[in-house]
Order: C-alpha cells, then sequence, then structure tokens
C-alpha cells in the first residue's frame, strides 16, 4: 500500500514486530517549493535529507521477521515524523552548518500544509497498523552518519535507542554486544524526545520497542543493508521470545 506519505509493505504478515523507517527517502513532493528545496544534489544525498541505507534494511528485516513495515516518503528536511508537532525542529532551517533554502523563509502556513499533507497521514497510517495487529512490538530503523562536521568521528557501529520503557533494548544491547560490535547504549542520541515516533506508537501505549541506529557507511550499499538485516534479524526474535512480552 501506498501514499503520498507513506509505504506499508506486508500489511498482513503474522509477525508482531511493526518495523517502521520514519527517514526513509530524501524525496521532496513536487507541491513543497517545486520539489526542490534549493540545496544541491550531493546535500540531498547526505545524511541531512534521510538515514541513508535504513529504507533497505528496513524492507528486509520486515520480511526476514515475517512482518509488516511502514515507510516514510518524504525527506525529513520537508518535515519530521519523528518529532513532536510543536518541536521546533519538526522543520528544520539550518542542518549540520547547511542552511535549508526551501525552509529559511517558510511561515506558519507552509508548515501546517506540510503536517496536514504529510506528517498526519504518516502517523495516521501508522497508528492503524498498529491497532490492527495483536501485541505489536515497534522496531524503529534509522541510520546516522559517521561523523557531524567539526565533531569526533563516532565509533560506534549500532547505536540502541531507549527511554523509560528498556524491556527488550537493554537484553538487544547486550546481545548485540556479545557479537562483537561496538554498540552505543542511548548513543549517538538520546532515546527520547516527547512526540517522537516511537513516543507516539509505543510508549503511549505500553507496547515494547527498540530503535536501532545503524552507522550508514555500514549500510550504504544493498550489500550491506542485507548483510545488516540477516544479522539483526535472529537477534530481534531471540530477545523478543526470551523476554516473554
Amino acid at each position: 500500500m501506498t501514499d503520498d506519505a507513506f509505504e506499508i509493505i506486508g500489511a498482513d504478515r503474522p509477525g508482531r514486530w511493526l518495523v517502521a523507517c520514519d527517514h526513509a527517502t530524501n524525496h521532496v513532493p513536487d507541491w513543497v517549493n517545486g520539489g526542490d528545496l534549493g540545496l544541491t544534489p550531493a546535500d540531498m544525498d547526505r545524511h541531512i535529507a534521510y538515514d541513508i541505507g535504513a529504507a533497505g534494511v528496513t524492507r528486509h528485516l520486515a520480511t526476514l521477521l515475517d512482518s509488516p513495515a511502514i515507510l516514510s516518503r518524504f525527506s525529513r528536511l520537508v518535515v519530521d515524523p519523528n518529532r513532536g508537532e510543536d518541536d521546533p525542529t519538526i522543520m528544520m532551517r539550518l542542518y549540520d552548518g547547511t542552511i535549508i533554502p526551501g525552509n529559511r523563509h517558510a511561515d506558519e502556513a507552509e508548515r501546517a500544509e506540510r503536517i496536514r499533507r504529510l506528517y498526519h497521514p504518516y502517523h495516521a497510517a501508522y497508528a492503524d497498523l498498529a491497532t490492527h495487529m495483536q501485541n505489536p512490538v515497534i522496531c524503529a530503523v534509522h541510520s546516522f552518519t559517521p561523523r557531524l562536521q567539526g565533531r569526533h568521528p563516532r565509533p560506534w557501529e549500532v547505536g540502541i535507542l531507549y527511554a523509560d520503557d528498556d524491556r527488550l533494548a537493554q537484553p538487544f544491547l547486550a546481545a548485540c554486544r556479545a557479537q562483537g560490535w561496538c554498540v552505543g547504549d542511548n548513543e549517538p542520541y538520546a532515546g527520547h524526545l516527547p512526540g517522537d515516533a516511537v513516543d507516539r506508537h509505543a510508549l503511549q501505549h505500553g507496547r515494547p520497542n527498540v530503535l536501532i541506529e545503524l552507522r550508514h557507511d555500514l549500510i550504504a550499499d544493498a550489500a550491506g543493508q542485507t548483510l545488516w538485516a540477516e544479522r539483526l534479524a535472529p537477534i530481534l526474535s531471540d530477545v523478543l521470545t526470551q523476554s516473554g512480552l
């Protein structure tokens, strides 16, 4: 199932996992500033526009888990579905040192239209999918840049993010470290923003959840995406089984 705002794959799969990719693409809809935010193609291919490799991992992971997935169909620079509606960073004007010309002078009416046409439909579809599943478990897939401008290199291969509900995150983190990987514990980001996608679809409903961040140089191509999905799927399955949730 596809819509301007989202794509759902495997809606009828029997698995308990709902695999979500909030930043799946760098696409800018035609009705947003003529389909161009004023950035060069090179900038639109950077991490500022989307989570590089995350969509491919999401698709493979959902298949391996025999579970549904939902993916966004718009760049996070248009509007960020992993932010609360009142978060000032929902429409970024400056990101990792780069000014976003198409957002720089966007007014409240433009912001509201993007939320209405993209953000709301994405979250409505996400919520509907979760509601029609039995005891869903949320797995959010993201990627992070190896280095922000002017910052130190990030050593982690994988980051496990969580808020106050760490029933899955803690055993999953331990299982990943047991593989010998360099794993971040709520790194490279904090695991909770009020109103973010996991808060909205997991925490507020008491659903078990885990958010996985993969360093994007490891999943920039199809081979890397397949490799990491195949590494993560059995660990996720084992941890869920052992948790008894």
